[in-house]
Formats: C-alpha cells, structure tokens, sequence
C-alpha cells in the first residue's frame, strides 16, 4: 500500500506545537546536504566504515602526559625517541549521536515564524536524521527524574522514535523538567568515547551551567550547541510592549507593559536576554564546543555546517 506524502500544512505546521510529519519531512533537508566524512580532519582525512567491527581505530601517536591510559602506550615510538608515547584512536565506526533536548519554560514562546520549542524539536530532527545518514546509532533524553531515555537505536526507526519523543517534550512545557544539569548528567552515564552530543537549549539554561561541564564533553566527544532565540528577545524594538502575564488560576491574566524605549527597560531586558546569548557564543567554542543561535525564523537546518568538522581523539 502506497503512503500519501504529508500535506504541505501537515509537514510546516503551525508553528506553536511541532507534529510528526513535520519532523519527519525534514528528512528531506538533510538529504540534499553531502556528509562530512569522519576522519581526524575533517573532509580531508580518513574516512572510517559506517559498518560494525572494531570500536577503535589507531590514529596517531604523541607524546604520553599524565592521565593516559597506560595500555595504549606505543612502546615502539618510545623506544625509537627515548620518551614515552600513547597511541590516539579514532571514534568507534558505529558512533552514538545522543540529543539532549532542554525543556525550560522559557522555550514555549516565540514571535516570529514559530515557537522557541517548535524550532528545538525541528533542529532535534535534523540531528536525527543526519545520524541516520552518517550511519550511526540515535538516542534523546531530557532533563526529567522520572522519563527514562530514549534509548539508541540505529536507522530509521530509532529515528522516528527520537521523533515522537521531541513532539511530546515539545508540545508543552513538561511538569517535571529538571533542568539542562541533570540532562547533562544524564548524558554522561549514556556517550561512549567518539559519540556525537547535540544540545537544544534555551541560552538562559546554558548560562545557568557551571563552565567546567564542557570540558569534560568535548575531551572524548563531538559536542553541538544550539541556542533557540525569538527575534523579539535578541532585537526589540523601542517602542511600548504588551504582556499578557498568566497567575496559575483558569482565566486569570493580567497586562503588563514593557516600555522599552526607555534606557533603563532596554538595558534590563539585554541583561535578562542577550547578556546569556553573548556569553555562551563567546566563551563555548573555547571550551570546545560548537555553537550556533538558531533564531525561530531561521532555516531549521541551517546549523548541518557543524557536523563533522572535527572528530575527536581519544587516548
């Protein structure tokens, strides 16, 4: 029985609540971008087999510090120089690409084109089926005590599952959102030394985050970060702004305005909005990682540039 393609409403969507067809036509975004082969450097280097076999695959040698691990000492490099030398090794050949998805309220918003969590949910897919065509195994968690995993799985079924997760996490705010540390930590019990982490996140939860967290990514991992924005937040305009502001009760709103044509509103809505933005694309790629503001107007896969530029060695 042949598939009826989703409509072109179902495969947009409305841009408040992401769907599954709209994920799943995204498909298309990726396959019309060239992956960038997995070597040491980059489209240069040597690409490794999508295929199962060994996890590891010699690389290079250099010179042993403190802290390698001593079963991978190149004894032959170390007699020839007279110092000790440890063997680096490239990414397993079946490589996990974990999503971790922030679910922060402060995602469920947005003014331009669609939601901040409409925009996670669609970058997640991307990742998803980016891993999907670089051959690797796809898994997702968010910050939650209670939600386990979704666990990896390689092709398009473990795409579709990462899928379904992101349109549930993303159609509202979850009640038990822990926050980005406890999915950060989640992680870490979950990668393996080469996998491939791409963060969803609200710039607000990454400046929340002690520095010393990514290094311990990056050293044996491929890490991404997308920070989702909304115009409104990066670039107000200098006019009067009303809010309407929800008190927890049904039917019960208020108005607040936000005059922000004054010095003093604009300078604490920079400091509430674009100091965390500013602060995490300075100070992350020093850190090792890669990282991009993903606007909700933006083209969805515009960050696929990312992927692959660099694989980390392992000692």
């Amino acid at each position: 029985m042949q598939k009826t393609p989703p409509s072109h409403d179902e495969a947009t969507g409305n841009g408040v609540t992401p769907t599954l067809p709209e994920l799943v036509a995204l498909r298309q975004a990726v396959a019309g971008r060239r992956p960038a082969q997995r070597g040491r450097f980059g489209v240069s280097g040597h690409a490794l087999s999508p295929l199962r076999g060994r996890g590891m695959e010699y690389a290079e040698s250099r010179e042993y510090v403190a802290g390698d691990d001593a079963r991978h000492i190149d004894w032959r490099l170390t007699a020839r120089t007279g110092r000790a030398h440890t063997k680096l090794f490239q990414a397993e050949r079946e490589r996990l690409s974990l999503i971790v998805a922030d679910t922060s309220p402060s995602l469920y918003f947005g003014t331009r084109v669609r939601f901040k969590s409409v925009q996670a949910a669609r970058a997640g897919a991307v990742a998803a089926w980016a891993a999907v065509r670089d051959g690797d195994r796809i898994a997702a968690l968010r910050g939650s005590l209670r939600e386990a995993p979704i666990a990896p799985a390689a092709g398009p079924r473990g795409a579709l599952r990462v899928l379904d997760a992101l349109t549930r996490w993303y159609a509202r705010a979850p009640d038990d959102d822990a926050g980005l540390g406890v999915a950060l930590d989640h992680a870490q019990r979950l990668l393996r030394p080469g996998s491939r982490l791409v963060v969803l996140a609200d710039p607000e939860s990454v400046a929340a985050l002690p520095a010393q967290r990514w290094p311990a990514l990056t050293h044996h991992h491929e890490v991404i970060v997308l920070l989702l924005t909304d115009p409104l937040e990066v670039a107000p305009p200098k006019a009067s702004l009303p809010f309407v502001s929800a008190d927890g009760e049904p039917r019960a709103t208020h108005r607040i305005d936000v005059d922000l044509s004054v010095a003093a509103q604009r300078q604490a809505w920079r400091a509430e909005f674009g100091r965390p933005l500013e602060a995490a694309l300075a100070q992350l790629p020093a850190r090792g990682v890669r990282v991009q503001a993903l606007s909700t107007q933006a083209d969805s896969a515009s960050w696929l540039p990312l992927l692959g530029r660099n694989r980390p060695l392992v000692a």
